[in-house]
């Protein structure tokens, strides 16, 4: 009896993307089609992949299974088609990167770019958890994103460090001094991130460790309008000084007793580390990190 390749397929875009919706979109098909693909596979072997939960889907113990042998069989496969493809040189595919945030990566995309220039880029951008997740489901090929917690799954070398500042508007009674002791935030209403970002997360856990509680905050759900904010009087924000960039509305502070860091790291799967696109891109990253 020998499997369906496409039915396969279309078991692993399900289990990976968590549900049909998902898959179908990913896959460029319709839902029926991949619903019939999957229940196909199901009923040839009279067996179940997935219990259904809301409009998602769990995949099932056989599932799981199942899906750690398609992990590995899908990526040996685009593996031996990058080593086709590099045969004649690194000058056609493409290079999927997830980030949260443009600073770090967009000078590692530019001389990507300048080296590799028949190689198609597109960049997406989420917070943290998403960006993580967006990996472990595929939807990207590498990240740049901070704070790494160890994973098996993954293969992730440090960039860079980067430490966080806060920031007011120029009308701010803190905008002539250059620094301030992270307890007076605790006087200000802050600017924060959602729960998921990085930023948000750094900061939580050092006013925990400090016994720092901020008055009032107001929770936001991107950088740029955390800016905004703060630029229009609302609060205080913080950020990481390499995301701090120029702006003539606002005032940069160093937090002067206490030091609060995060590393940014490069990440792919590790089961993906040997495509040739990725590994030119780790390649290039090893020669820009500065040391962590």
């Amino acid at each position: 009896m020998t499997i369906n390749h496409a039915h396969l397929r279309a078991f692993h875009a399900v289990a990976a993307e968590g549900g049909f919706s998902r898959a179908a979109q990913a896959r460029n098909v319709s839902q029926p089609t991949l619903s019939g693909q999957v229940g196909a596979l199901e009923e040839r072997y009279g067996i179940k992949l997935f219990e259904r939960r809301g409009r998602g889907v769990e995949p099932t113990d056989l599932g799981r299974a199942l899906f750690d042998v398609t992990r590995r069989m899908f990526a040996q496969e685009l593996e031996a088609e990058q080593l086709l493809v590099a045969a004649r040189g690194l000058t056609s595919g493409q290079l999927r990167v997830g980030a949260d945030a443009p600073y770090n990566v967009i000078p590692m995309l530019a001389a990507f770019n300048r080296r590799y220039p028949g190689i198609h880029l597109s960049l997406t951008f989420g917070n943290t958890g998403q960006v993580q997740d967006d990996l472990l489901r595929r939807r990207c090929d590498v990240a740049v994103l901070p704070d790494l917690e160890p994973d098996e799954r993954l293969h992730a070398v440090p960039v860079r460090r980067d430490r966080l500042v806060a920031f007011v508007e120029r009308g701010h009674p803190w905008a002539a001094r250059r620094s301030i002791r992270l307890a007076e935030l605790a006087g200000q209403r802050l600017i924060l991130r959602e729960p998921g970002s990085n930023t948000r997360a750094v900061l939580d856990r050092a006013m925990k460790r400090a016994e720092v509680a901020p008055k009032d905050s107001l929770e936001i759900g991107s950088r740029e309008a955390v800016r905004e904010a703060v630029a229009a009087g609302l609060g205080a924000g913080v950020v990481f000084e390499s995301e701090f960039g120029r702006d003539d509305r606002l005032h940069r502070l160093t937090l002067r007793d206490v030091e609060i860091e995060a590393v940014e790291y490069a990440a792919c799967l590790a089961e993906r580390r040997a495509v040739r696109a990725v590994r030119a891109f780790f390649e290039l990253v090893g020669e820009q990190t500065v040391e962590v």
